[in-house]
């Protein structure tokens, strides 16, 4: 069952949404060569606390994984793109670190991603992070009242064919608001002017996520880290977006990020 929310149910959830954008832009300018995957987890423990939010992940036990989950963030690193175990790893230079995460406030629950790249970046995994990043962008654009659920979809495959890469629809975005996951699942390709008409206070989690050379991916022994099938580097970007009247509101915005007139994201950049 589909849940759509009121106006001051969204704004409730915009306060978890600020929350979790600040978080995640913490833990991306800490991550670093020779921070530990388990020194960004407890920090986001301590800042979860702190504001006396709840985290999703703690204790979530899906058919897929090998739970309970027992930690607040999936911190995956260069061939692992899902649902990454945070563990003694230290980050070395040149890794690439997709952190997601989803909390809740106040009962109302906020999902979302970054990939970075640590220390030296090599090219191939700046377009690799870009395309997962354009593709939300055109995934929130047609985000739009009167629209459908497909046009989402069609967006996100079609930003991954201009660059080259292929679609794994075994994973995708979700509905979300009063519980991490709820209808409607949201895949990551898909046929335009199909699906769910999306109305007004539908409240979804749009992630696009790509490997370097491959759709198939695999688990590890762990139950829960996906990685790609072949080892090639992987990214992942997520925002959780509200239909409303006027178009697509991000939830989940960091701050470095500013909206524009049509609703999508302008990253604020520096120059040296």
């Amino acid at each position: 069952m589909i849940e759509l929310k009121s106006s001051q149910e969204i704004g409730r959830m915009a306060v978890t949404g600020q929350f979790v954008g600040e978080l995640l832009a913490e833990l991306r300018d800490t991550a670093a060569v020779g921070v530990n995957l388990m020194d960004l987890e407890h920090h986001a423990r301590r800042r979860i606390k702190e504001r006396g939010a709840e985290s999703c992940y703690w204790d979530y036990a899906p058919s897929f994984g090998s739970g309970p989950f027992r930690n607040v963030l999936c911190l995956s690193v260069n061939d692992a793109v899902l649902h990454g175990l945070p563990h003694k790893y230290v980050l070395r230079d040149g890794d690439l670190l997709s952190i997601d995460m989803a909390v809740g406030i106040d009962g109302w629950v906020t999902d979302s991603a970054v990939s970075v790249i640590v220390g030296t970046p090599d090219p191939t995994d700046l377009k690799l992070i870009e395309a997962t990043e354009m593709a939300l962008e055109a995934g929130i654009r047609e985000a739009q009242p009167g629209g459908r659920l497909g046009d989402i979809s069609a967006a996100i495959g079609g930003v991954a064919r201009e660059y080259g890469y292929r679609v794994n629809l075994e994973f995708g975005g979700h509905g979300l608001g009063r519980t991490m996951h709820e209808a409607p699942h949201i895949p990551n390709d898909g046929r335009a002017r199909r699906g769910m008409k999306l109305e007004p206070g539908l409240t979804i989690a749009i992630e696009p996520w790509f490997c370097k050379s491959t759709d198939k991916i695999k688990f590890d022994k762990d139950g829960w880290t996906i990685r790609s099938a072949d080892g090639s580097r992987t990214a992942h970007s997520e925002h959780t977006v509200a239909i409303t009247d006027a178009g697509p509101q991000v939830l989940t915005r960091r701050p470095t990020e500013a909206p524009t007139t049509d609703g999508h994201l302008k990253q604020h950049t520096s120059h040296p």
